[in-house]
């Protein structure tokens, strides 16, 4: 699919894929993106067995890796020459999975990258300490950068995402949600990281202040439109397509956007008491998923969903603009242009 851009920003259109552009940042880092993953197996290593097994299960699954590849990026963006952001790229990537094996947990997940979820196969207590395990060994690499900024931002972005997680929770189930209450979620659970991502790796480059910002603004909206997009393709895609099992959110009373759009667009009295059983009730039948599915549908609610992720992808790709123009600049701005529009 091509891309229409914002206004003024460049000429000719983004005409690759999100899975392409991907590939091709993985591409433009790949000496340095083998590198983090040879840091990443030196610190799963324990004396228990069990701990590095349930860490591999989720890590060995593969992924697009993309924090630790932004990481990397922003510090390549500011001309950063030594090795400190291999470590600094293998701590993000380690929060990450440590945040998705407690989020299993939480929410009770089967599916993960296609394949059967750490807490399914190895259990939840296992999960969670293993979880516990990783942060550890992530705040270990930050000390290891030597430098304390780094360690401020990453460490408030993992308090950030905990608080998220919680937010998450107060507001499940809850059909008063406002949209401004799920974009303060998605800012806090997902988002967060992203942003501490870009921020620190322009930090260990002692990039100056306007580029930092820059990447912090950059890793901030790109993870908002990147969680509004997989948020929006739970009511759209299939288990195959997106690797996980779909209807999760639905299941579980997730406040996501294509359903508060649907509480606040019902069209008459009935559909307003469906949405409101499935979701304060907490009683769905089997066949409620669907009929979900085809009032979002009708509405194009996931469509209004992608709209609104296009801002933020926007504004991502335009505050790299501070930033010399180079072919990974352009792979960045790409990447978030594509992320509204990626598909299953």
């Amino acid at each position: 699919m091509t891309l229409a851009v914002a206004a003024g920003r460049r000429s000719e259109p983004v005409d690759q894929s999100f899975g392409a552009l991907a590939r091709t940042l993985k591409a433009q880092q790949a000496e340095a993106l083998d590198a983090v993953g040879d840091v990443i197996v030196d610190h799963l290593s324990s004396s228990v067995p069990l701990i590095p097994e349930v860490a591999r299960h989720l890590i060995g699954a593969g992924g697009k890796r993309l924090r630790p590849l932004m990481t990397l990026s922003a510090a390549s963006l500011c001309g950063y020459e030594g090795e400190g952001h291999l470590q600094l790229a293998a701590a993000v990537e380690l929060i990450h999975a440590a945040t998705l094996l407690h989020d299993d947990v939480v929410d009770d997940s089967a599916l993960r990258r296609g394949l059967r979820t750490a807490n399914v196969v190895f259990g939840n207590k296992e999960s969670v300490l293993v979880g516990d395990f990783l942060f550890a060994r992530a705040f270990e690499l930050m000390v290891k950068t030597g430098s304390l900024r780094v360690l401020d931002i990453l460490s408030r972005a993992s308090c950030t995402i905990s608080e998220g997680e919680v937010l998450q929770l107060e507001t499940q189930a809850n059909p008063a949600t406002s949209e401004e209450m799920y974009v303060e979620v998605v800012r806090a659970k997902t988002a967060a990281l992203f942003s501490a991502a870009t921020q620190s790796g322009a930090v260990i480059a002692a990039a100056d202040p306007a580029q930092e910002r820059a990447l912090a603004e950059y890793g901030m909206n790109f993870g908002i439109a990147y969680q509004i997009v997989d948020d929006a393709l739970d009511y759209e895609g299939t288990e195959d397509e997106i690797g996980k099992s779909v209807g999760d959110d639905f299941r579980e009373g997730k406040m996501t956007l294509p359903l508060i759009l649907a509480l606040a667009q019902a069209r008459n009295a009935e559909e307003k008491r469906f949405w409101h059983r499935v979701i304060a009730g907490g009683e769905r039948t089997p066949d409620d998923f669907a009929q979900a599915r085809r009032l979002i549908a009708r509405d194009d609610l996931v469509g209004q969903s992608l709209a609104e992720a296009q801002r933020y992808a926007e504004a991502a790709a335009d505050a790299l603009s501070v930033l010399p123009p180079s072919p990974l600049r352009d792979t960045l701005e790409g990447l978030a242009l594509s992320s509204f529009v990626r598909s299953a």
